[in-house]
Parts: structure tokens; sequence; C-alpha cells
């Protein structure tokens, strides 16, 4: 325990107090020998990197216990790796950069559980590094990182029943039914209406003011 502390910069008392708050998984035991290892250090360096982001113990005690109990990479990824998006390896210090304070438990399991993110021992895995960068900048725009993972979720939804209806239409009339090589289409298609959809609101807003 010495020379864990002693690597991590923090005394034996302070990690001992970790240890209890639950901030760093317990080490293995032979008998009466606690073994500490590698990915015990680099979680006390997340701490101490959270804590200097302004995170609070309790904050990052529930933050804690949520990647714990988040799911593999290899469970969200498992059916395969996305065919047209680039997963991101981010550190928690570096979720934390991407999202501040934002970077709760309730929002770590409602991005756990949209399957944006997972876990990957002492990292975090980001499904898609343009649906990152997309949420960073509408949470630096001001909208709260709760709402953007809500309306994600009802995106998520409305998403699936359009590749749902495209990849029914394409099965059922093109000529040789290769969804993936059409793709390109159903995207334009979505593109274009989403893009009319907005035209529409703003116009209709601008009409009533």
């Amino acid at each position: 325990m010495e020379e864990l502390a002693e690597a991590a910069g923090i005394t034996p008392r302070t990690l001992r107090f970790y240890r209890e708050r639950g901030l760093i998984p317990p080490p293995r035991r032979e008998g009466r020998i606690a073994w500490y290892g590698p990915h015990h250090l680099a979680r006390l360096r997340t701490v101490a990197a959270l804590l200097e982001r302004g995170h609070t113990l309790n904050g990052i005690a529930d933050l804690a216990s949520a990647f714990e109990s988040g799911r593999d990479v290899g469970e969200v990824l498992g059916l395969g790796e996305p065919t047209e998006e680039e997963p991101v390896r981010l550190t928690p210090e570096q979720l934390a950069d991407h999202f501040g304070d934002q970077v709760t438990a309730e929002n770590f399991a409602a991005a756990l559980d949209l399957g944006y993110l997972a876990t990957d021992g002492e990292e975090i895995v980001h499904v898609s590094r343009r649906l990152l960068d997309v949420s960073s900048a509408l949470v630096d725009e001001g909208v709260p990182l709760a709402a953007v993972l809500a309306a994600a979720r009802r995106v998520r939804h409305h998403a699936d029943a359009l590749a749902e209806l495209f990849t029914d239409l394409l099965r059922a009339h093109a000529r040789d039914g290769d969804v993936d090589r059409l793709r390109p289409l159903a995207k334009s298609v979505v593109e274009a209406e989403l893009s009319m959809a907005l035209d529409r609101r703003l116009r209709a807003r601008d009409a009533k003011a």
C-alpha cells in the first residue's frame, strides 16, 4: 500500500480513505497480503485529475460505481465494429475534458445504456467520433448533457425506424437487394428531408415572431 501511495503522490491514509469510499477497486488478496496493480495506480491518477477539474469525491465515487457496472466494450461492439463510424478510446479525464462537470454518474449511466459508451479496463470507448464531437459541441453551446442524451434516445428510435424502412424497401425492390451498397442513397434522403424539415420549422417560427 505504501508503494502505491508513494507512486500516486498521496499518503497511505488517503489511499485507505479512497479505498473505503469505493474510489478504487479492492486489491487482490493472497492470505493476508493485498496486491495492488497498475490499474489501481491508473485509477488513483484519474481521481486526482478529476479532483483538479472540480469534481467532488462523492461525484467521483458515484462515477466509479457507474464505471464498474458499465458494459464491456466487447458487449457493445460484439456484433461488429461500426462500418462507417470511428470508435474513440478515452480516459475518464479526457471524457471530463469534453463535458466538464456534466460527467455525472447519471449521465454516464445514460450513455452506457444508449450504447454510446463502453468500458475497456480503465479506458472508456465512445462508439462514434462524430457523435462524440457533436455532443461536445452541443454542450459547449449551452445544451445540458442530460438533454443531449435524452434527444439522442429519441433520435435513435426514429433512426431505427428509418433503417428498417429503407432496408425493407431496398431488399424488396432494388435489383440486387444490396442494402450496404445502396446505403448512401438512404442517407442522402434522410439528410435532405431533415434539412427541409428544419427549414419549415425555422420559417414557421419566424412567421410567429
